[in-house]
């Protein structure tokens, strides 16, 4: 059986979509592509039924009904890969703002010992393609004040290309992640860290998207300050709960 599942989660992705599921079907080690589409009306998942004729047994999918947060439709892939016993389970953006050729990088970091490995922006420098300054400076200080607050020595907290072997999705209680925007990156690796598991950050690339919007807005940023001070309370008054 075919050991690491990339989740891929989509809204509106219909210029991407097809790309980034044949980039990751081919690269030299096999990986199976699990879609979650919030019910995207420019027909993203319609391309991805297309595309199951093709790929009928390494490539699936599961639409949602409404746009629901991308921490939900994690959540949504984390169950099916737990429930179809995959060994190592991927999320990566549809944009190619992550380089498909990396899974392997996050691969071979949680098969040589690390339970959670995190492609990285911030592990060298600053490692970010075609982003404004004030994005830049809007992500790094974020990341500086996520360190500051959760005491987690990560140097990419907001990181959305990650590899987690199964026991820790297993281990976390899914159903009490409690956020939904950048916020769910930094939860789920704060409980990961209240855990203690091994995370090892792994130098990669960003590159900005070039085709489609990017559905980063106000609300999701203010989640993000606001929602590491209350998880980092709360840590302290339910910390065997928070840990689960």
């Amino acid at each position: 059986m075919i050991d690491s599942l990339v989740i891929i989660p989509t809204f509106n992705e219909i210029e991407n979509i097809e790309a980034i599921i044949r980039v990751v079907l081919n690269l030299e080690k096999e990986f199976h592509v699990l879609i979650v589409d919030d019910n995207s009306p420019d027909g993203t998942a319609d391309k991805v039924r297309e595309l199951q004729k093709e790929f009928s047994s390494n490539l699936f999918l599961e639409v949602r009904k409404e746009k629901a947060g991308l921490g939900t439709a994690y959540i949504h892939g984390f169950r099916w890969a737990i429930e179809k016993k995959y060994d190592y389970i991927f999320e990566m953006d549809a944009d190619f703002s992550h380089t498909p050729a990396d899974l392997i990088k996050l691969y071979q970091a949680c098969v040589n010992g690390a339970d959670l490995s995190i492609g990285s922006r911030y592990i060298k420098g600053v490692n970010v393609v075609n982003w404004p300054l004030h994005r830049v400076l809007l992500s790094y200080g974020a990341s500086f004040y996520v360190k500051i607050i959760t005491g987690m020595r990560v140097h990419d907290p907001t990181a959305g290309f990650i590899c987690y072997k199964r026991k820790v999705l297993e281990t976390i209680d899914l159903s009490a992640v409690h956020f939904v925007g950048y916020a769910f990156q930094i939860e789920m690796k704060f409980r990961a860290y209240l855990n203690k598991f091994k995370i090892v950050e792994v130098p990669i690339v960003f590159t900005d998207r070039v085709l489609g919007k990017s559905k980063m807005n106000s609300s999701i940023v203010r989640e993000a300050i606001f929602g590491v001070i209350k998880m980092k309370w709360m840590s302290f008054f339910r910390k065997n709960k928070f840990k689960s």
